[in-house]
């Protein structure tokens, strides 16, 4: 036996890592949450704009539906599949909400779009496989199908085509190459909603190509100006070119609750089932009688939220060009996306100043992909007090001059 081993001392072992793990940094959240964490321990003031956490509580009617669920012993155990009464609950609510006819084969919980979206490539792809992206875009868009093995190309969204995609302006060649694009509007983080000419256009596009498509559907319920948001399903022909994951953390404030689903293609829904079924057991029963109650019950906090988001950008945008900060309003999303002050190169450089000298978080528009450089992004997530205050600490500041 080895001295060292028979001794028992320590060994230095090597342990070397997945390539994969190479890849990307860690959450840019992440970062921003440890120095604001520094920061608050020196006692300064903090105005965290930076992580889209709602700061809305949940409907109590759902609070309590996950409450008395979580009462009863039998429902500590492993949830498998879905309850037949929550696909009932999302096929009913995409029928009154969306004017969407579903089937149960067609609905399956996830924990949480950000989650789904990660797995959902390893269902679709191969290693070495095209994924089209959107840049900017959310991280996950891009870090989900690279986990799977696949190849990521970005398709850009420039601010002169109202951070829409130009179709036309994909390369044929990697059309051709193409598996899957994901899409996702409204649209974290540029907070525009696009017309319904581009989802029949998209559909069309798949069809030419065939492309599955993966929608982002996350913020359909907060969009201004007295607009309706819709899902990609509406249109004519999308279940047949792909699924949308629609959210409830940010229309029902579930977000620690982690549910999600993804809902389309039944062909492509169901080999997602079996991939799920060997990774995972199902959502906690209580959250699916939470998600059952959101879903079902009443609908008007929901309305009274989008209002207030509604209310919180204009504040802020409003109150930032007052200061001489040329910051666009929002269409939807509860997100602000600015470009940064013209005194300022890069927009991670512009983020520290501005944690530094006022206490404000935003995230810098790099995280978000190579045409996020000269942007930063707003979550809409304090109240209008805190919102005045955070634009005064600013004003002081004298950053933006």
């Amino acid at each position: 036996m080895d001295e060292t081993i028979r001794e028992g001392k320590s060994v230095d072992m090597k342990i070397t890592f997945a390539d994969r793990m190479q890849k990307g940094e860690s959450s840019i959240f992440t970062i921003l949450n440890e120095k604001k964490d520094r920061m608050m321990s020196e006692g300064k003031e903090i105005f965290d704009m930076s992580i889209g956490t709602p700061d809305f509580p949940p409907a109590p009617h759902v609070i309590t539906a996950l409450a008395e669920a979580g009462m009863k012993a039998e429902n500590y155990k492993y949830a498998v599949v879905d309850l037949p009464e929550l696909q009932d609950a999302v096929i009913g609510h995409y029928k009154n909400r969306f004017e969407v006819e579903l089937t149960r084969d067609e609905v399956m919980s996830v924990n949480g779009s950000q989650e789904g979206i990660a797995h959902i490539a390893f269902s679709l792809c191969n290693p070495g496989d095209l994924v089209l992206i959107p840049d900017p875009g959310y991280p996950i868009f891009c870090d989900g199908p690279q986990l799977a093995g696949a190849i990521t190309e970005t398709y850009p969204l420039y601010e002169k085509n109202g951070f829409l995609p130009d179709l036309k302006q994909i390369p044929e060649d990697v059309a051709k190459k193409a598996k899957v694009m994901i899409v996702s509007f409204p649209m974290n983080p540029v907070g525009v909603v696009a017309p319904d000419e581009f989802y029949m256009e998209l559909i069309a596009f798949a069809k030419k190509y065939e492309i599955i498509i993966i929608h982002d559907n996350a913020y359909s319920d907060i969009i201004f100006g007295g607009k309706k948001g819709k899902s990609f399903l509406s249109f004519d022909g999308a279940k047949e070119v792909g699924v949308e994951f629609y959210s409830l953390s940010k229309s029902y404030n579930l977000t620690g609750a982690r549910i999600s689903f993804a809902i389309g293609n039944h062909k492509i829904i169901q080999m997602f089932k079996k991939l799920r079924s060997k990774i995972d057991y199902g959502v906690f029963l209580p959250i699916q009688y939470a998600a059952i109650a959101a879903l079902e019950g009443d609908q008007s906090l929901v309305k009274e939220q989008c209002k207030k988001y509604e209310s919180r950008g204009k504040k802020l945008c409003h109150g930032l060009r007052e200061l001489g900060w040329m910051v666009p309003d929002v269409q939807g999303t509860m997100f602000v996306w600015a470009p940064i002050p013209k005194t300022f190169k890069h927009s991670v450089e512009f983020c520290n100043q501005l944690l530094e000298e006022t206490g404000v978080i935003c995230t810098p528009g790099i995280c978000f992909g190579k045409l996020g450089e000269g942007y930063v992004r707003f979550a809409l997530v304090l109240n209008e007090d805190r919102i005045d205050q955070a634009l005064e600490a600013i004003r002081i500041s004298n950053i933006i001059k």
